[in-house]
């Protein structure tokens, strides 16, 4: 599915930003359906595929038919843009409702989508970068509204983080726009940043998770925040809801006969939330096309055996970390989840994460950038070794007795720690017995807590109910975005709740950076930071692995890629 190249003015640090995450490390040779190339680890002879979707043309495939695709849950929250949609089940509906002004190829190359952006120019005015968007004037919302500049002047007054009654999973970006007024007409909007933003190609992009919403439904904070609860009010995509069932728990999407692109090829999509670990089962029985195998290696087992399905596997800006809540009250000296990081044998845990998956380990030494990452470097300052030894002397320090080396307290209270997980998936099982019994090492009690994996995101971990948890955290083609969104200070999607001012400077910087090295070296300052304040433990990167049906093409391991959803569909 990749792009050709749109000629618009893009600055060099965009580019290069952007680009840059087609650089990572993995271990093995292209998997089968592999497209968009290779990438080679430096000094070795290590390669992997950015992409791995089985590629075709749209002559190639069938027209018609249905793809029965699974998710780990039905959504409550439509809006991808509330922090409560701002999960893969969610993103993985609505990108084929909503606009999105770009397409993403495997090595992070945005090029517009016509359907609904003709172009997009940055440039200075009055020493003020200046964005000017001209849209499709086709292009229409589901009640035959015209997409307009006023569009994006409600999502971006939403997404800016000026009202705090929105409740959004990020401000990046929009965050530095000063202003969205019409320009010549109301198909074309004119952005007025007041700091620079390299990454604004991130802006109304699904590669980004942030696509455009409809003025009528973000216009004001109740309309952002309850307008999409369980309802999908309004639409501009290829295709259109038919219809949402909670007894079953699918969502059923249809061809929109009123869209004005390239025609969907399949007639429906059928989104069917299950338990990750019933996946590979019901793949196997035919009643799922495609699903993210993730890291569980009895589903890869059970997947790779069904003769005609296979097993799409890329590398990607993807991590398992282990999350700390940094307002529990036992949590909330620095010096004590640095103890934590310490007593944690990261080795060991992503052995056991990625055993059975045909991915070789490498040690996961950054948040922001993965191994093999152009700009990637070890910023930890000896943090990132497992030292029960350093942990122990870490928490005396910070007063935390342990008489006897047993479980350690601090004015009679004891230094117990909540673990949250979801109760399916083996995965998560393992992991929680491997911090349980780690961190007892160092004193540290921890009770493991299995919710149920319907509520695990919405009810938990995005209500910061939890002391610890173990999450995946997705990147995209764009770094210094995706880094604010989980690391600045008041951002919906910064879990641990906790940051300084010092990593927030370094990741403005980053999205400021003139070149690319500025924006590396900015990113690696924030790295620095991240393991100071150590909310967020990477563990390793999590390889992107999904089984799908041979027929099926356009789809698979997208790597920096985004799937076209019009061009989904399945082989004569």
């Amino acid at each position: 599915m990749t792009r050709p190249r749109f000629p618009l003015a893009l600055t060099a640090s965009a580019a290069a930003l952007a680009l840059a995450l087609c650089s990572c490390a993995s271990s093995g040779e292209p998997s089968a359906g592999s497209d968009g190339g290779t990438a080679r680890v430096d000094g070795g002879t290590q390669r992997m595929t950015l992409s791995a979707t089985n590629p075709r043309p749209r002559t190639a495939l069938k027209k018609g038919g249905t793809l029965q695709w699974a998710v780990d849950r039905l959504p409550t929250q439509f809006n991808p843009l509330h922090v409560d949609g701002a999960e893969p089940a969610t993103t993985a509906v609505m990108k084929a409702l909503l606009p999105s002004f770009w397409h993403s190829d495997a090595g992070g190359t945005q090029t517009p989508n016509k359907a609904f952006l003709l172009g997009a120019v940055s440039g200075t005015e009055g020493g003020r970068q200046t964005v000017t968007w001209t849209l499709n004037p086709k292009a229409h919302w589901s009640d035959g509204t015209p997409i307009t500049w006023r569009d994006l002047a409600a999502t971006w007054r939403a997404l800016n983080g000026t009202d705090p009654e929105y409740r959004t999973a990020s401000a990046a970006g929009f965050d530095r726009v000063e202003s969205v007024t019409r320009g010549k007409d109301d198909f074309q909007a004119v952005m007025v940043f007041r700091t620079r933003f390299s990454e604004w190609q991130s802006m109304f992009n699904n590669a980004a998770d942030t696509p455009l919403l409809p003025a009528q439904y973000a216009g004001t904070a109740e309309q952002f925040n309850t307008g999409w609860a369980d309802r999908i009010p309004a639409t501009a995509g290829p295709f259109r809801p038919a219809g949402i069932d909670r007894a079953t728990g699918a969502v059923t999407l249809e061809a929109d006969p009123g869209w004005w692109g390239e025609k969907p090829l399949l007639d429906r999509i059928v989104f069917r939330a299950m338990d990750p670990g019933a996946m590979a089962d019901a793949f196997a029985r035919g009643s799922v096309d495609y699903f993210d195998i993730g890291p569980d290696a009895a589903a890869y087992r059970r997947a790779a055996a069904v003769d005609n399905g296979e097993i799409r596997k890329a590398g990607g800006p993807n991590v398992r970390a282990l999350v700390l809540n940094g307002r529990s009250p036992q949590l909330t000296d620095a010096a004590v989840r640095r103890a934590v990081l310490r007593a944690i044998d990261r080795e060991s845990i992503a052995r056991t994460g990625l055993k059975g998956l045909d991915w070789v380990y490498t040690p996961m030494n950054n948040h922001f950038l993965v191994p093999g990452q152009n700009g990637y470097r070890d910023n930890s300052a000896g943090l990132s070794q497992y030292d029960v030894d350093a942990a122990d002397a870490e928490l005396d320090k910070a007063g935390w007795d342990r008489p006897g080396f047993g479980m350690r307290s601090k004015d009679g209270k004891p230094l117990t720690l909540r673990l949250v997980v979801p109760d399916t998936g083996q995965v998560a099982a393992a992991e929680s017995t491997q911090v349980l019994e780690m961190l007892a090492l160092a004193g540290i009690q921890v009770t493991v807590q299995k919710v149920p994996n319907t509520d695990f995101l919405s009810r938990y971990v995005n209500r910061h109910d939890f002391d610890l948890t173990l999450l995946d955290i997705a990147g995209t083609p764009f770094p210094a975005t995706s880094l604010a969104s989980t690391f600045q200070q008041g951002a919906g999607g910064n879990v641990s709740q906790v940051g300084s001012e010092a990593l927030d400077a370094a990741i403005a910087d980053a999205a400021s950076g003139e070149t690319a090295k500025e924006g590396y070296e900015a990113i690696n300052r924030a790295d620095e930071q991240a393991w100071q304040v150590a909310g967020l433990i990477p563990l390793y990167q999590r390889p992107a692995i999904y089984a799908a049906r041979r027929t099926v093409a356009n789809l698979g391991a997208p790597g920096l890629s985004d799937p076209v959803y019009e061009d989904i569909g399945f082989q004569k």
